[in-house]
Parts: structure tokens; sequence; C-alpha cells
């Protein structure tokens, strides 16, 4: 039998609950030095996601629910770290008493330059989890962007860092193998894209200030999927209680999901971390700042998951979903693992 290459996916992506200080806080436990560091207030309503990057340097914020431009916060998350991360006394990251939950992903610790596609880009990329973090300037025209990954990847997040009034673009080929595209900070359904497919070197872009606007600058957070570590595929909603059960060949850690084939609503994300124990996996909204929902809406199983609720945000009857997973543990080889 073969093995999975990756027998422990928490030293790849590691999810983290601390409490904030309002004060400096080192946030520690992560196992590696995040690369990519996802942070958002589960209690308050009026805390946007925050999204930080090595690329661009610790301070430099994104938030996946809003259009806005990169900001450089200096009381944000302050470095990144050999065991985890450092925040400042911003309320979205560390305000007093109240629960966070960050979710970190490994790339390589270090960005080199990268020569693959039309436009040169700084790369900091993980080829064993198949996750890279590219910076690039657009010129206005179609080109090709290297992604370091040497695999194709599936899911391909980009955003304008520069204009305020762009979307999040999530380009994958998961539905159907052709390319599409979703809005992150929105709940549009998928439209189909005609930029050429990723290559196991490159992505595709226009001269759009979604993707490619001359002199302006984007991030881009690529996915290739790797066996017993990651995976994303779709599945069709049943309307039931007893819903859908979606196979991923490992136990999540994490799965963030939306409806592709309906407008409304948006995005969903658990982990097994909050609350960690079935039926109570508690849900946030990338595309919203909206608190934690506690809904009983899903199993975190052995070997993958299942829906609860009927609610059309997981499980609307012959819709099409896609997700992308992360494991806690591989079911294959020597790691096997249990359902909670």
């Amino acid at each position: 039998m073969a093995y999975t290459t990756i027998k422990k996916p928490s030293d790849y992506f590691n999810t983290k609950i601390y409490t904030g200080n309002s004060s400096t806080l080192s946030v520690t436990g992560v196992g590696f030095q995040p690369d990519w560091t996802w942070i958002k207030d589960r209690n308050s309503a009026g805390d946007d996601h925050a999204l930080y990057d090595a690329v661009r340097g610790a301070t430099k914020r994104i938030r996946s629910n809003q259009t806005d431009a990169e900001n450089t916060q200096s009381d944000g998350l302050t470095s990144f770290d050999s065991d985890g991360f450092t925040v400042g006394t911003n309320g979205a990251s560390n305000g007093d008493g109240q629960p966070f939950v960050a979710w970190n992903w490994l790339a390589s610790n270090t960005a080199s330059s990268n020569t693959d596609g039309s436009i040169t880009s700084t790369v900091s990329a993980n080829t064993t989890s198949g996750f890279s973090i590219v910076s690039y300037t657009g010129t206005g025209s179609v080109a090709t962007i290297g992604h370091g990954l040497s695999s194709t990847p599936k899911i391909v997040l980009i955003k304008n860092r520069d204009d305020g009034t762009t979307d999040w673009l999530y380009y994958t080929t998961q539905i159907d193998g052709s390319l599409d595209s979703l809005r992150l900070n929105g709940g549009n359904a998928k439209s189909d894209s005609s930029f050429s497919l990723p290559t196991s070197s490159v992505f595709s872009i226009n001269g759009s200030s979604s993707t490619g606007f001359s002199g302006q600058n984007y991030i881009a957070y690529c996915f290739a999927e790797k066996k017993g570590f990651s995976k994303f595929g779709t599945y069709i909603g049943n309307g039931n209680a007893d819903g859908t059960f979606v196979y991923t060949g490992f136990k999540p850690a994490f799965i963030m999901l939306k409806c592709s084939t309906n407008s409304a609503p948006g995005w969903m994300m658990f982990d097994n971390k909050r609350l960690g124990y079935n039926p109570d996996n508690n849900v946030l909204y990338p595309n919203g700042a909206d608190a934690e929902g506690t809904n009983d809406d899903i199993d975190l199983l052995s070997n993958g998951f299942k829906a609860r609720s009927t609610d059309i945000g997981l499980n609307q009857s012959g819709g099409t979903y896609v997700y992308m997973a992360f494991a806690e543990e591989p079911l294959v080889g020597d790691n096997p693992a249990t359902a909670r």
C-alpha cells in the first residue's frame, strides 16, 4: 500500500484558538512558522476577517469579506514566529478577553523570484503540501504567472492589493475540470472563466482590475490537491437533515464550502477546534463579519464530512457545492483516523 507523503498534516496546516489580551500577545502552539495566517474574532460581528502573509509582510492586512485594498495594521499581526505569530493591540486580532480563531498554512518560510510566467512573480511555495503564496504586478494584458508548485493547482485565490473596489476571485477547476470563477467576498453563483487552465507551472490572468491591471499589485493563494492532506471537490445537496456524506479520504481539520449554483447565501467555514466535537462544529462566514454561528450543521468524520442541516448554505436539494478541505489525520497508510 502506498502511504501519503504527509503523515502529520498539522505540520503544514493548523487551527489555533486563543484569547485576546489587548496588549502584545505571542500566540504559540501552531507547530510551525506560518506563512499565511487568517484571523477572526469569533464573538464580534463588527470585526472583519484579517488575513496576513509572509510574502506581503507582517502588518499587511487584507480582508476576505471586503473589497478593500491592503492596509498596514501596525498593531495587528506584527510577526510570524517559529511556533506561531505575535499580535498587537488591534481589536480585530487581539481584543481583550475575546475568543479568536487563526487558521495557519505553511509555505516555504522564504520567498524567491519566479520567472516561469510572462510576468515575474515572487513566490513562497510548499510542493509537499501543494500550497503557494504568489505576489505579482499587473501589466494590463493577458499574461501568465508562475506559482512554484510543480503540480497543477485546482484553486487560485486572487486579490488586488491596491484597488479598494475589486472582488476576491476564487478560480477553480474542481467543478467539472473547466475553469470557473466565484467571489470569496460575495455569494454569487459560479461563472465560466475565459482564462486558460492552470498548469503545473503557471496560472493565467488578464488586464482587468481583478487580476492584472497595469501597475497594480496582486496576491494569489494557490492550492494543488495532495492525497491524505487536501481535497478540493464538489457534492450535491439533498435538502435533508440526514445530509449528503462527502468522502475526503481523511479526517478533516478545516472545511470551506459554497453553493456554486445559487447566488445566496455565501461561504461557510468549519474546523476541528471550534468546539471540536460532533455535531457542535461552529460556523464562520468568510464573506461576512458575522460572529460564529452555533447551529449543528455538519459532522466531521474519520473519512470525510456529512451535512446535518437543511440550511441552503450547505445542503440545498440539488445544489452543487464546492469545498476545500484540509486533514487532521489521513485515512491512508499507517495513520488511521477515528471520528469524534
